[in-house]
């Protein structure tokens, strides 16, 4: 695994082994950055790893300009790779690395984030629920209460055909979904701007 783009190009980045993780292969990870980069810009922007593993999805978005990243992820081993591979190019002070569940976080944190990523265990269907955990805002006049800037992007990544994603969730809404093999990413906007 490697950065790919930005300030930290080419920069290895540690990964836990076993079948509990599994890293975005680099083809999705461009993938992802290509499709946003067409409608969102990165520079400045609060983003939320969660389930992050290796914080390879965050650390890249870091490399390619947003200025601070919560990484989330509950396993000890994980956040300890996540903690060597935010050393290496010295981003422990654009980081916040938070061992937890990623509900619990999600109904405490008072952050409010414009980029989201979402890389659930596969077969667990917990995307639709942390959709519905990030949707926290019923309507846009509570749209700075919690979670979601307005215009925010969510990233969600699953196994190919493993749940049907919903359309829209509260304020969020499907953009688009692209195929990578057994692979399949959805990108969600914020409908308010």
């Amino acid at each position: 695994m490697r950065v790919i783009s930005g300030k930290f190009k080419g920069l290895k980045l540690f990964t836990l082994g076993g079948e509990n993780t599994r890293p975005t292969s680099n083809r999705v990870k461009e993938g992802i950055f290509n499709a946003l980069q067409a409608s969102f810009d990165l520079n400045g922007k609060r983003v939320l790893d969660l389930f992050a593993g290796s914080g390879q999805m965050g650390i890249e978005a870091l490399s390619r300009g947003a200025s601070e990243c919560v990484f989330v992820d509950s396993n000890p081993k994980a956040v300890q790779i996540l903690r060597k591979n935010l050393a290496k190019p010295q981003l422990e002070d654009f980081a916040d690395v938070i061992t937890s569940d990623v509900f619990r976080y999600l109904k405490n944190t008072d952050k409010v984030f414009d980029l989201i990523f979402i890389d659930a265990p596969y077969r667990k269907k917990f995307i639709p629920r942390v959709l519905s955990a990030l949707n926290t805002v019923k309507s846009p006049e509570d749209i700075n209460a919690k979670i979601i800037s307005p215009g925010a992007a969510v990233v969600c990544e699953l196994e190919k055909g493993e749940e049907k994603l919903p359309e829209a969730v509260s304020l969020l809404s499907l953009y688009k979904t692209y195929k990578y093999g057994r692979i399949e990413t959805a990108i969600y906007f914020n409908a308010v701007q």
